[in-house]
């Protein structure tokens, strides 16, 4: 019984110390925290983007798992990944990032409130992304079309907030 207890405190002291970590580091801790971010660590790493997603903000980040990356066309993240590619890479890794400190319920009231049923925003890049409501799914649309569903929302952080997406979202 002692050491159930003991497990259980452990757990608790572990969860709570991981919520600690994400509410005081920035998005990029969060990321460099999950082992589901592991490409996109590298892809911000090599797009020289850590000392300005560490900054201020505030930031949102629609943070692409690796199967998301594993998901585009074979040799497109080594392609991405190459120095001579880095204005690319940066420009799909800013096209996840909208300034501002928007949470789920901020993206469901401006969908809800809007009259064509999504809400049109633009990230750091200057790309455009939409949100749609679907029962209780929050999606975020790119400028193609191409759907990617919040799996988990609301990660905050002392810069912003993370929400994990299933699919990378692409630049014009």
């Amino acid at each position: 019984m002692k050491s159930l207890k003991t497990i259980t405190l452990a757990a608790a002291f572990v969860g709570a110390t991981q919520a600690a970590v994400a509410m005081n580091g920035t998005v990029v801790d969060i990321a460099v925290g999950s082992p589901d971010h592991t490409t996109l660590v590298a892809a911000v790493q090599a797009a020289g983007l850590v000392e300005t997603l560490q900054g201020d903000g505030p930031f949102t980040v629609f943070a692409p798992v690796n199967a998301a990356f594993t998901a585009l066309p074979d040799g497109t993240v080594d392609t991405l990944l190459q120095p001579e590619n880095k204005g690319l890479l940066t420009k799909v890794l800013t096209a996840h990032v909208v300034a501002g400190d928007i949470s789920s319920a901020d993206l469901v009231r401006k969908i809800k409130h809007s009259k064509d049923g999504f809400f049109h925003f633009n990230t750091v890049s200057g790309d455009a992304l939409s949100a749609q409501l679907k029962g209780s799914h929050v999606y975020i649309y790119d400028e193609s079309g191409s759907a990617s569903l919040v799996t988990v929302a609301d990660l905050g952080s002392s810069n912003g907030k993370v929400h994990v997406v299933n699919k990378v979202l692409l630049p014009k």
